[in-house]
């Protein structure tokens, strides 16, 4: 039986046992050791990062917040609402100013259609008003010597002067002051124009207009210097010993009698019309059109949903 035994143990796998360990010197040992802890450290250091990268990043823990832009009333809604409102107020105001001047230029014009009238021997300077562009004739005799340019002024592209000249009626009657019209700024010099200087009595057909106001972009007159940038008629009434009263003759528009007038320094007078400005039509379209537009601006941008404002994405600090 022990042969069998002793062959059946010998053909037995043999059995696992740890490797015994070899003795090592403490140098060994010790270099071992530290690179062990270095790779230690190493691999703490990694998972550290990892970590707070993990923390900071995580997109599931930390999720991303939709937050509005800019609000959506404020100043801008505010300003962009009286806008229409503005506008359309001065829309109606130019409608109002429409009629008026459409009917003031209706009672001069049927004023201009009557016949001239005779100037009284004196004259309420108060009482124009309610006679402005009516025709009238007046006679007497023109005083050169107190003759006023009143300048510049342009007629067909050219540079010059408006003459105004103080004519004396006689026999108790006032003087007053007549537009004769627009010369050459090249014959502004009396002795360069004879010809544009009548002497004698004459009558002189024109209308008769009331007085108006300088513009704030017009420079003072200097009379002393004998400078007249606008008609200042109480002024130049002064100067000029006459009543403030103000006559602009009138001829009838012809292109070949203009040119020999130029030429021959004769003052060139004014067609009998009426010459107001009247663009309120115009003003009330573009009044209008505005008020429209912001209207409409306005309402697109009241009418949005407040969700499908615009949105950004803001990065969570948290993170």
């Amino acid at each position: 039986m022990r042969p069998i035994f002793s062959a059946l143990q010998r053909a037995a796998p043999t059995a696992w046992s740890p490797p015994t360990r070899a003795v090592q010197s403490p140098r060994v040992a010790w270099e071992l050791d530290s690179i062990c802890t270095r790779c230690r450290q190493h691999q703490i250091r990694q998972l550290s990062k990892s970590r707070q990268l993990a923390n900071n990043l995580s997109i599931v823990d930390h999720p991303a917040q939709l937050v509005r832009t800019g609000r959506k009333h404020g100043p801008g809604l505010i300003i962009i609402a009286l806008i229409p409102i503005i506008s359309f107020a001065l829309g109606t105001w130019q409608v109002q100013r429409l009629d008026w001047k459409t009917k003031l230029i209706a009672k001069f014009e049927d004023r201009l259609v009557r016949p001239p009238l005779p100037l009284p021997p004196k004259i309420d300077p108060d009482a124009i008003s309610e006679f402005d562009y009516r025709r009238v004739y007046v006679t007497g005799r023109l005083r050169h010597d107190k003759e006023m340019l009143v300048g510049p002024r342009m007629n067909d592209g050219e540079d010059g002067f408006v003459v105004v000249t103080p004519l004396e009626r006689g026999d108790g009657q006032s003087t007053v002051l007549v537009n004769r019209g627009w010369i050459s700024r090249k014959l502004q010099n009396q002795k360069d124009r004879p010809q544009g200087l009548p002497q004698g009595n004459v009558t002189v057909e024109g209308l008769l207009r009331e007085p108006w106001k300088k513009n704030m972009f017009t420079p003072e007159n200097k009379p002393e210097e004998g400078k007249f940038y606008f008609p200042d008629i109480v002024q130049m009434a002064e100067l000029g010993g006459s009543q403030p009263v103000w006559i602009e003759q009138t001829m009838v528009p012809d292109l070949v009698e203009s040119y020999d007038r130029t030429a021959k320094g004769i003052p060139i007078g004014r067609a009998a019309e009426v010459n107001l400005r009247n663009n309120h039509s115009q003003y009330i379209f573009t009044w209008y059109g505005l008020s429209l537009a912001t209207s409409i601006m306005l309402w697109m941008l009241v009418r949005k949903n407040p969700n499908e404002a615009m949105r950004r994405v803001r990065q969570n600090r948290n993170w």
